[in-house]
Parts: C-alpha cells; structure tokens; sequence
C-alpha cells in the first residue's frame, strides 16, 4: 500500500453547517457581557490568602488562553506538598444574574476544530480569570499534603491571590526534563505522576488508551486527520487533577453536601464482554486479576490491545452527577476513578466545577454553603448531562465530517485495519491511515486482528464513512 498524508480536497471546508445543526452561537446576550464586565472590577468571595510568592506554573497545549489551574510541586521531609491553584469563577460571576443563566444554558465550552464555543465570555475565560503568567489572578488554592508513597495526609483550601510565573506546554515539558533543564516547580512531576498512576491500578482505576483522532488545519482552509498519543507529561499532570477531584469529594461526603462525577460498578454482563474479547483476541487473562490490572499492563501499540480498549467502554457506562443535601448518596464512587470524584479542577470550562468548588470551600471552613449553591445542587446532574451529551454529539459530528472530507476521493481504495469489535455481518474497524474509526461489513470479522478493508462510501454531506472487507489482491491507487 502506498503511504499517504490525507488532507481534506477542496478549500475554505468549515463547521458552519455543524454549529448551525447544533444550534451553537458564540455571542453572549448584551445583558451577560455587562455583568462580565462589571465583574471586573468587583470580584467576589470575600477575604483571599496573598499567594503571590508562591511560584506556579501553567501545562497547557500550545496557544491555550483559558488556563484554569497552576500547579507548584515540592518535597517534605517525609512526602510532598501539592499547591494547585483553580480559576475561581465564583468571584465573577453573580448568582442568579443574566451571566449566571447563560453558563448554566450553556454547561460546558464546546470545541470544533475551528473555533471554541465558550462557557464563559473571553473577558473572562481568556482575561481575568484565566491564570496568565505575570499576572495577579483570583484562584481557589488547595494545599494538599502527600505521604511519601503518595496518599493524602491532609488538605487545605481557601481562596487566594496567586501569580503564575510560566507558561509551560507538554512538548517542552517533556524535553526539559528528558534534558535536567525543567522549571524547578515541576521537578516532581514524574516523581509523583508515577506514584499515583501505581496507585490507580490498585484503586481499580479503570483508563483506556483509545486512539484520539485529532483534526488538524492545514493550508488553504482545509484540514488533516491524525492521531494524537496522549504523553507522560499529560498523564502525570491529569494525576495531580484527579489528586485534587478525589480530596474534593471526600470533602463532600463529609459534609453530607455537595455534587460527585459518579459512575457504579460495572455489572456482569460488562465483564464478561470483556471476557470475551480477551479470548476472540488471545489475550491471556491470568485468574483473579482485575479488570483494571488486565488492561493497565497492555501495550497499546499491539491491535489486540486496540479491541480491548473498545470492549471495555461497556465498563464505564452511566457516568453521570449526583447532587446531595444533607444525607450521603447511594452511589458515592467512580468506578473509573476507583474511588469518590468531584469535577473542581476546569471551572472555566465547566458549569458543575464552580459550585462544587463552593461547596468545599463552606466545608473546610466550617460555614454554611452559600444559599445560591444550595439551591442550584438539584438542577445540575440536568444541566450537566445535558451539556455533555451536546459535547459528544458535536466532537463526533466534526470528526465524521473531517473523516468523510479526507477519504473523498479514495473510495475504492483498501486500507490497513483493526477490528475493534464484531457482529453477525458486521464491526467497526480502525484504520491507521488515515486514524479513522469507522462500520466495516464482513461476516465474522477477527477482533483484535489485523486485516484488509476497502472503502466502499465516504459521504460528506451525511458526513458518513463506511468499508467491507477486502481479500483479493490490492490495487495501487496513487
């Protein structure tokens, strides 16, 4: 087969169609820019701890404007000190006001490859509340204190006046520390990134190393389709994230108040798909392992590992929030996580984290929980649930699309593939190249094996793609 960089044909291709379909405006109403606006100059919250000394920095991907967290990593004579301070939008934004409705219509910022639709105005999301290096920000601090095997001894929050002193990105990241040359506030990243990650699989955490399709712009308005491979660096720093959302929780169930990102425990029927995977893709399963340990120690460069990933998303279904008052809820865990989990850590970028952080900040300071919290905790499972099925129909909609776009003008062409899962007559495969996920029909398809497809529909306009497998000798099509 013929190797190819595979790029959208044809100029000026946009997702206008697609924020149409959704409904999707950027522009706020006149009435939300003002109080933004306003906001500015009138930040609430009350009294605020002077952190400015404290020097933390910024990991975001490249030419990132809404920066919600900063982080300062040091060692303790017997453990760590996390210092991670969080945008805090509940000093922007006034309860019940016309910017308070519009965030909670919206949920989340949305993104397309061309443009975000964001949850917040960029006055905000971009300015004054973004973290911004060598800028005095209003942020929520959380000091958590970590033994010398990486377990939480303690955990403070307040609000506070930070400075960032860097913004830092993944890729330079990772080389300064390949090179002994990074900041000296993240020095430890690897150090505690590892710790905790050990500590995920004994949790029973549950991660999935799925291709993630990244859709690039290329030149003359057209775009390309490649994979994007998550990096250390992002896994050590989600570590500190789920570090904090797990503190945040437990803070929480204490208090007998707040809202949880939970998910229950995969039932039977989950397993033994899985189970079944494992043997249709000779994948040994030793007895009494866990799932989580099963699938932590496969290398995801292998195909097999591939079907694996996808027939373990039946594990992590029926995610959703759970807001309590005054008694503990039923379902307190997340079976991803492997332990209690809140969303506190992106309120820039997501509705539920502001009123959880609230919730905590009431909590550790023995207060009552501001009475607009209160009554906003029965509507968000709603409002979050709502958001984030939005959130995935949209991402998916822009990768048919881009999927369908690259792939015009190769119908006939056979590809390389992975079948990721089988039916009857039918699965869905993974093509490398370019990184597409798409139906495949062939009676019997191997999961976990590789084999050869042909394209048989690329439809831009019902943004659909779709291949049949191919087993007679291969055609070069330049």
């Amino acid at each position: 087969m013929v190797s190819r960089t595979f790029t959208t044909s044809g100029a000026g291709r946009d997702f206008a169609p697609i924020r149409s379909e959704f409904g999707l405006h950027e522009e706020f109403p006149a009435s939300a820019l003002v109080e933004a606006e306003q906001a500015l100059d009138d930040v609430r919250g009350g009294p605020r701890r002077d952190a400015t000394a404290l020097a933390l920095v910024t990991i975001d991907p490249p030419g990132s404007k809404d920066l919600d967290q900063a982080v300062l990593l040091e060692r303790r004579p017997r453990g760590y000190r996390v210092h991670y301070a969080i945008a805090d939008l509940g000093g922007f934004v006034p309860p019940g006001g016309a910017l308070d409705r519009e965030v909670k219509r919206r949920g989340q910022t949305l993104y397309l490859p061309d443009g975000t639709v964001p949850l917040h105005p960029p006055v905000l999301s971009e300015g004054a509340a973004s973290l911004l290096p060598d800028q005095v920000r209003p942020s929520v601090l959380w000091t958590i204190d970590l033994d010398a095997d990486g377990n939480p001894e303690g955990v403070v929050v307040q609000r506070a006046d930070v400075r960032s002193v860097a913004r830092l990105d993944y890729e330079s990241v990772q080389a300064s520390l390949a090179e002994g040359t990074a900041h000296p506030s993240i020095t430890l990243l690897p150090e505690i990134g590892r710790l905790r990650r050990a500590m995920a699989a004994d949790r029973g955490a549950v991660e999935l190393q799925l291709p993630e399709q990244q859709v690039s712009p290329a030149d003359d308005g057209e775009w390309t389709l490649k994979v994007r491979l998550r990096s250390e660096i992002e896994a050590w720093n989600a570590e500190i994230s789920l570090l904090t959302g797990m503190c945040a929780a437990q803070i929480m169930i204490d208090a007998r108040i707040g809202v949880l990102r939970t998910l229950p425990s995969a039932d039977v029927d989950a397993v033994s798909v899985l189970q079944r995977a494992a043997t249709a893709s000779r994948v040994e399963w030793p007895a009494g392992e866990s799932p989580a340990r099963l699938l932590a120690g496969l290398d995801p460069n292998r195909p097999e590992s591939l079907a694996m990933y996808v027939a373990a998303t039946r594990l992590l279904r029926g995610a959703g929030y759970t807001a309590f008052d005054g008694t503990e809820p039923a379902v307190t865990s997340h079976a991803g996580v492997g332990a209690p989990y809140a969303h506190v850590t992106a309120p820039l970028r997501r509705l539920v984290d502001r009123f959880a952080t609230e919730c905590c900040l009431a909590s550790v300071a023995g207060a009552e929980v501001p009475a607009w919290v209160r009554a906003a905790l029965p509507e968000l499972p709603h409002l979050m649930s709502v958001s984030d099925s939005l959130a995935a129909k949209v991402e998916r909609a822009c990768l048919d699309q881009v999927e369908a776009w690259v792939l015009a003008d190769s119908v006939g062409d056979v590809f390389d593939a992975v079948v990721l899962r089988s039916e009857a007559n039918s699965g869905e495969v993974f093509v490398a190249e370019p990184p597409v996920m798409a139906k495949c029909s062939g009676a019997e398809l191997p999961e976990g094996e590789r084999i050869r497809v042909r394209l048989v529909e690329a439809d831009t306009a019902r943004r659909k793609v779709s291949f049949e497998r191919f087993f007679g000798e291969e055609e070069d099509r330049d």
